[in-house]
């Protein structure tokens, strides 16, 4: 597919209908943009992950959970052969 795209005034554009369904974007989507050294652009469909980095306090009470249903139960590991 080629089309031409008019970039405005604040420097955005917008893809054709075709290559939004192409690459699976929606609206509030997000785009990956390359840039090789011949200038040449590539778009790929990117995602955002949210990130939570856990504090020890969080660990400890992640920990807690964790091991409260198991106190006072004798756990039996069976080891592979």
């Amino acid at each position: 597919m080629t089309k031409t795209i008019t970039v405005s005034e604040r420097g955005t554009l917008t893809l054709p209908k075709e290559a939004r369904k192409s690459l699976g974007v929606a609206h509030g989507g997000q785009l990956i943009v390359q840039m090789d050294n011949e200038g040449a652009i590539t778009l790929r469909a990117g995602a955002v992950m949210p990130l939570e980095i856990y504090s020890k306090a969080r660990l400890a009470e992640f920990q807690r959970l964790n091991e409260a249903p198991l106190s006072g139960r004798k756990l039996r590991w069976n080891v592979a052969r």
